[in-house]
């Protein structure tokens, strides 16, 4: 099902010679480098945070049998995990999640160049979970969390107790969610003698780094386009659920057969 995208016209917005836009677009190109500056300094004070000793051990069921969380960095000292939205029994996994991690198997060349390896995990058994990636083609690990507090314990997964009574412990604050499961990205370093340390975890609109498709977007003059919908990631679809999108009717070219029939 495609969801309305709004009309865009240039009649109300300003169209100017090109000096004058080289001027207003140097002028935003300063204050994107202030971002850029900014940017670098949050990764800096990111990266300085102190760690927290994993002392639980997790045991997740993988294609390859039972790993711990030690044994899913693949001999690589640091891991990024999607908390990917799949509980049991659902039919397959959130379509948001999806969307996010369609970016991940092209990420993953180049982030195990960089001592990185990415997984998802979720709650759903590893049959679901192994049925749902197959029909996505996705290639990226994916290992189920369903034996363990894992989700648990890092406030991505509620109770239904929880839920009743309307607010869950979420991205660090007590606030009202609307589903038993909820997104994040949690990042873990292994050191030389195998001990396993949380180094960061991030919620909510913290997990947009990973998708690539919304910062292009953001480049674009109707940008998101989610403002007049109902919620801001409605109109995304699993991969291979949405409709073929539309194709403009280019006009006729003058002198063309067409136009001489018309």
């Amino acid at each position: 099902m495609n969801t309305t995208i709004a009309e865009v016209s240039n009649i109300n917005h300003p169209v100017v010679s090109r000096d004058r836009w080289i001027a207003e677009r140097k002028s935003l190109l300063a204050r994107e480098k202030e971002l850029t500056r900014l940017s670098d300094q949050i990764a800096r004070e990111r990266r300085a945070l102190p760690w927290v000793r994993i002392e639980k051990v997790y045991v997740f069921d993988t294609p390859e049998g039972k790993r711990t969380l030690a044994e899913l960095f693949e001999g690589r000292r640091q891991l990024l995990v999607q908390h990917f939205m799949f509980a049991p029994g659902w039919e397959q996994g959130c379509k948001s999640c999806s969307y996010m991690a369609d970016h991940n198997d092209g990420a993953n060349l180049h982030l195990a160049q960089r001592d990185v390896t990415l997984t998802a995990i979720s709650r759903a058994p590893l049959a679901d979970i192994e049925r749902f990636r197959q029909r996505m083609g996705w290639q990226f690990k994916w290992a189920s969390s369903h034996d363990t507090d894992f989700n648990r314990d890092f406030c991505v997964s509620f109770t239904p107790e929880e839920m009743a009574k309307g607010d869950v412990y979420y991205n660090y604050a007590m606030q009202s969610f609307p589903q038993e499961e909820a997104p994040g990205i949690s990042v873990f370093y292994k050191d030389d003698a195998g001990e396993v340390f949380h180094t960061y975890s991030s919620y909510g609109r913290g997990v947009e780094v990973m998708m690539g498709t919304y910062h292009l977007l953001d480049l674009t003059p109707m940008g998101r386009n989610e403002d007049q919908l109902s919620y801001t990631m409605e109109w995304v679809r699993h991969h291979d659920r949405y409709e073929p999108a539309p194709v403009p009717k280019s006009a006729p070219m003058a002198n063309s057969c067409c136009q001489a029939h018309a």
